[in-house]
């Protein structure tokens, strides 16, 4: 009992910027593990809303692997954190009638914990490693005989006595998921056969993603409320999702259960997002700019020291959707805020 007071006293002293960072970051939190929002993601391509051009792409890749009765290529997806790749390895998974494996870049920290997962693959089954940007390099190395030749090399013994043995796979599917692609070593990169970038949804589809969701978790909404949390999402199915959940507690407690424009509105100003989906994080990054620097250019570093912010949190959780609106501009000299930031922070933009 002790133990239980402790940690929810612990969950409970969090800070409010912390809290409004996690619900718009993209991140896969413990609570999207959850059998709730587990079974919010669709089964198969038919059900899956938005990334048009990439979905067409993998159903003929699918069906022609099918009819010749093959593996699929090896893909990988990149793009912001939030936009489906995981999903999308599901759906894969369920069309090719596949056994999938999830794992992820910083967990495998030795060749054998790769060795282990691909010795175990059947014919034909989908391994799906998320952040693979993040596997050393001695991993790596060990994925380009797998990949190309389906085999993995073991050394035995050292010196004069060393030798090497070939260990022969079932033919598997690669799927890599990342969010920093230019990181991903060009012999890897190279030996995926299907090469997809995913892009941040238009309220139109995030519309249809809160509507199905709704549906899914028995909650009543209407239009303009559908239209108010989805210019509020950040363009990411994973966010309007989870705001879904925190504007349904707020409808049931302080309204009379149905979300509309207003109880949207309410909830999540309480939870510091404005009517750009913007936090309270990402308007500080702004007010950084201008207040301290000018407006800019200044280097990311600089402003992760005046935010007391890790870098790589600026980078992948702040910046993307910043630049996807047109807020930040992003030089050679550095960043800079665009007059459409001074606009939305009620600010003067500066003479040109």
């Amino acid at each position: 009992m002790a133990d239980k007071i402790l940690s929810y006293s612990s969950d409970t002293s969090s800070s409010f910027s912390a809290q409004s960072r996690a619900m718009v970051s993209g991140k896969e939190a413990s609570m999207d593990l959850s059998p709730e929002l587990i079974s919010l993601r669709p089964p198969s391509f038919d059900e899956y809303v938005g990334q048009t051009d990439s979905v067409e792409t993998l159903k003929i890749a699918i069906q022609a692997a099918k009819l010749r009765n093959e593996s699929l290529d090896h893909v990988l997806l990149h793009g912001p954190p939030g936009l489906g790749k995981t999903t999308i390895s599901h759906i894969i998974a369920n069309e090719m009638e596949k056994e999938l494996t999830v794992t992820s870049g910083p967990t495998l920290e030795k060749g054998g914990d790769l060795i282990g997962l691909l010795t175990n693959l059947g014919e034909g089954d989908i391994l799906f490693i998320d952040e693979i940007h993040r596997i050393p390099k001695v991993v790596e190395e060990f994925l380009y005989p797998a990949m190309e030749d389906f085999a993995v090399d073991f050394i035995f013994d050292k010196g004069l006595h060393a030798r090497s043995h070939r260990y022969q796979l079932k033919r598997f599917v690669l799927i890599g998921a990342t969010t920093r692609v230019g990181m991903l070593s060009s012999p890897l990169r190279d030996r995926f056969g299907i090469f997809r970038a995913l892009d941040f949804y238009t309220e139109e589809e995030l519309v249809t993603v809160i509507k199905r969701s709704a549906h899914l978790l028995n909650i009543t909404t209407d239009q303009e409320g559908a239209w108010e949390l989805a210019k509020r999402s950040r363009g990411t199915p994973r966010i309007a999702n989870r705001l879904l959940k925190r504007v349904r507690d707020y409808a049931m407690v302080k309204s009379d259960g149905r979300i509309s424009r207003s109880v949207v509105e309410a909830a999540l100003t309480l939870e510091g997002i404005d009517a750009a989906g913007l936090t309270v994080l990402d308007r500080n990054y702004l007010k950084t700019i201008i207040d301290f620097y000018s407006g800019g250019p200044v280097g990311i570093e600089a402003i992760s020291a005046t935010l007391q912010e890790e870098t790589d949190t600026l980078v992948d959780v702040v910046e993307p959707f910043l630049l996807k609106i047109g807020y930040v501009l992003r030089t050679s000299s550095g960043r800079r805020a665009s007059q459409s930031a001074y606009r939305h922070l009620g600010m003067l933009p500066p003479d040109k």
